[in-house]
């Protein structure tokens, strides 16, 4: 009986931390908090360090620490890095400000969309979802296989690399590629 009650207890627990980890994802190498906002959380994963500088450089930081709900769409470090070089360090110049605002907004949308609510935007909508981004553009949801991928205004793409990523305000979707707008 004590060896069924020990086993019983070490189930429950072992369901008790992937419930954890699945709550709390790591992303980056750092774990996401459902508890903590968007900014408290990308400022976490080492992935996201350059992104995180672009929205501190566009005075996006209070922003995306509001109420939201947002959906952001992240890109990775590696996804700046297949920018033309020295794109990043022109658009975090002062001058440039307003494009790095268009940019970074055109990764946001209105409200929380997980990928299963994606999935069935697409399949409503015949195989593809428009999506209104706060930019003011257009992104184009897409299904490639078992992966979202996302369509830019200028025909580039994006794949959904880690999903899910909840946010007292939001979600995050991490992408591997930076989207353009017109």
């Amino acid at each position: 009986m004590i060896n069924r009650l020990k086993l019983i207890a070490a189930i429950s627990l072992a369901l008790t931390a992937v419930s954890f980890a699945a709550d709390n994802p790591m992303v980056g190498g750092g774990k996401m908090y459902a508890s903590k906002d968007i900014i408290d959380n990308a400022v976490n994963s080492k992935d996201h360090t350059t992104l995180v500088a672009a929205v501190k450089a566009a005075g996006l930081v209070d922003t995306l620490k509001g109420p939201g709900p947002f959906t952001v769409f992240a890109p990775t470090n590696e996804a700046f890095a297949k920018l033309p070089a020295g794109t990043v360090d022109t658009l975090l110049k002062p001058e440039n400000k307003d494009t790095l605002v268009k940019i970074l907004t055109y990764h946001v949308v209105a409200g929380r969309m997980t990928a299963a609510d994606l999935k069935k935007a697409i399949k409503a909508g015949g195989g593809k979802a428009s999506l209104k981004t706060v930019s003011g553009g257009t992104l184009i949801a897409m299904m490639d296989g078992a992966n979202i991928k996302l369509q830019d205004e200028k025909g580039g793409t994006a794949t959904v690399t880690i999903a899910n990523v909840m946010q007292s305000n939001g979600v995050i979707l991490v992408i591997d590629s930076v989207v353009l707008p017109n």
